[in-house]
Formats: structure tokens, sequence, C-alpha cells
């Protein structure tokens, strides 16, 4: 049986899930796939760091080029995060004909296209399933369960940091800050969130989600962003008071020929299935034309749930290997329009709004 090699760029949380999942989960993937998977080089910042993890015989430097400059390895993993130097590294892997698997939304919601143009001249495949929703498949599910059907709309929680913090302000009646200090404490939260808590987080998913469900590449620019930083204990007590909760959700749609996308803090029904997505869980709900609506839920962050993810990449890249068909591309461009941002968020919402200020005053 073959062995395809594998370079690891990165050994954090989500690295060390990787290659613990690769090195458990042999008999399974030489199942599937009929070739052996094999961590031979990673690369990382500082080769002196301390971690919790057996490397083994595998060869741990500083030098990119171990890498790029070597033929046996053919799947690159990029875990990594942030969008510089990661774009440049990613762009100089596709050129020397390697596959890439990455978890970073980041950067595929801002370079996405300009690297999947890369991988298409290299034929070469990138797969980024674990950058949406942790350990939800859901890219994948929207490639082959909606191929035959027209999605009318995606949306749902995509950001476990800013779920758990509104999750405690209902529950418990913590405050925002405590809440938010919480979150920090059990890893949920960046010491500076503020990515998660403004929303941005959920802003480059549904860049991601609305690529694959409509064809469309949408912006930051494009879409109305709002966090969660002003919400109060208060709202979120009046809104249970209306027979509501409040959550943060990216929702993107087919809107008179175009596509409409936009995150912020929305009233749920508490009758309505999102609604009961507590804690650091993730919800995506999509809208077929023929199915209607279907739930995907599951963890949203954490270092084995995006691991998962990133190794069921490895094994669509490893099948295409075997087949011969990398390069292919998931999506085709369907919907050109973006609808213009609006002047006031959340003007095409399903559910009533929250006020700028306070429930209190609506």
């Amino acid at each position: 049986m073959n062995t395809i090699k594998i370079g690891l760029i990165g050994l954090g949380t989500v690295g060390t899930g990787v290659l613990q999942m690769v090195m458990n989960n042999q008999d399974k993937v030489s199942n599937i796939t009929g070739q052996n998977l094999s961590v031979k080089t990673i690369v990382v910042h500082d080769v002196n760091k301390p971690r919790d993890v057996d490397t083994g015989d595998i060869t741990v430097t500083e030098d990119l080029n171990a890498i790029i400059d070597d033929p046996e390895i053919k799947i690159v993993v990029e875990v990594m995060g942030g969008v510089h130097p990661a774009k440049e590294i990613i762009a100089k892997v596709l050129n020397a004909k390697k596959h890439v698997v990455t978890a970073n939304k980041d950067l595929i919601a801002s370079a996405g296209e300009e690297l999947a143009a890369i991988a298409r001249e290299n034929h070469c495949d990138l797969m980024y399933e674990a950058s949406v929703a942790g350990g939800i498949p859901i890219l994948r599910t929207i490639v082959n369960s909606f191929s035959a059907d027209n999605i009318i709309e995606v949306k749902g929680i995509v950001n476990g940091t800013t779920n758990y913090i509104l999750t405690q302000m209902q529950q418990h009646h913590w405050k925002y800050a405590d809440a938010l200090k919480k979150a920090q404490e059990l890893g949920f939260a960046e010491s500076d969130p503020t990515n998660d808590v403004a929303g941005i987080d959920a802003a480059y998913k549904m860049i991601i989600l609305s690529q694959f469900s409509f064809g469309t590449h949408i912006t930051m620019d494009d879409m109305a962003v709002e966090g969660i930083q002003n919400i109060q204990l208060s709202d979120v007590k009046q809104a249970a008071a209306f027979g509501y909760t409040i959550k943060l959700l990216g929702i993107a749609r087919r809107i008179n020929g175009g596509v409409f996308a936009e995150v912020g803090p929305v009233l749920v029904p508490l009758d309505h299935p999102l609604a009961t997505i507590n804690n650091e869980n993730n919800a995506v709900m999509v809208t077929g034309q023929a199915v209607g609506d279907t739930l995907f839920y599951g963890p949203g962050a954490g270092g084995l749930p995006t691991a998962n993810s990133v190794l069921s990449d490895i094994v669509s890249v490893t099948k295409n290997i075997v087949l011969k068909t990398p390069g292919i591309r998931l999506t085709t461009s369907r919907i050109k329009s973006v609808l213009p941002r609006p002047a006031k968020s959340f003007t095409h919402t399903t559910w009533r709004l929250r006020c700028p200020t306070s429930l209190a005053k609506c």
C-alpha cells in the first residue's frame, strides 16, 4: 500500500489535533482511500517551544523549504492562522504543485478566490472545510447534498465565543463582562476578543458560506456587521419576557436576483430551532427551494472538532490523488449581483429586530 506524505505548518491546538488524528486513524483512512497517511515534516515558528505532543521521528523545523523542496510531500496542512504570511506561504506551496488543506477562515474569506485560481493553474486541491463551523461538515454538505437544489438562504450561529457569552447571560443572568471573562478562562475567547464579539469572525464565515451556497464572492464592505459588545443583561431579560432569545446570526439570502448578507444580534423566537443552540456550539440552517429548511448542528470550535474537519479534507484530497481528479472547482459562479450594504442593519431579517440601544426602550 502506498504512503502519502504530509507536511504540517503550525503545531498549536489544531495542528496538534491533526497530528494525533492522522496517527490514530490510519486503519480507517487506509480502508477508505487505499493509501497510508504519514506526517513527514512539521514547520513551526520556534522549534525549542515546549509542546505536549510526541512527534516521534517526524522532522520539526523552522525552515519552510523543508516542505516546499521535498518531492515526497504531496499534501500540506496550514494551521498557523492569520492572513499574512499564510497567504504567501500557501501560494508558494501551491506553485510547488502540492495540495493544500487549511482551517484559516480569515485568509479564505479575504483571498480564497485568488488562492483557488492558483490551485487550479497548478492542478492542485485547495480544501478548507474546517474554516467554517469547526466540526460541522457544512461546506461539503452544501456542495454534495444541495447540488441539485437552489439554495434560497443560509443562516446560523457560526461563532462559538459569542454564543457561549449570550447563553450565560440568558441562562445564568451573568453580565456581559462576566460571561466574556469566563469564556476567556475556558479558552473559548482570545485575550483580545474583538474579532469574535464584534461579529468579524462570523462575517468571514458568512463570506465563505455565501461563496459555496450562491457562487458569489461577497466582501466585508458588502455586509452590515454588528457584534454583541453593547448587549446588556437587561436586553436579554427583556427579550425573554417577549418570548425571544438573542443570538448572533449570520444571514445570507437570495433577494431580487442578488445576494444579501449581514451579521448581527437577532431576536429569535424561543420555539425556533436556532434558539436551542447553546454554549460554544454552532448551527447552520440551509433553506433549499426543494428540500426546505435543514439544520446542521455541532461543535463550532476546539482542537479536535476542527482537526476532524481537516482530516476529512485530507481524505478527500487523497481520494482525488488516487483518482487523478485534483484541482476541480467546487462551486461555479451563479449569482453575480451582490446587494448593497443597507444604511440600517437587519432590514431583511425574518424576526423582530433589537433596537440599537435597549429592548426595554422599544
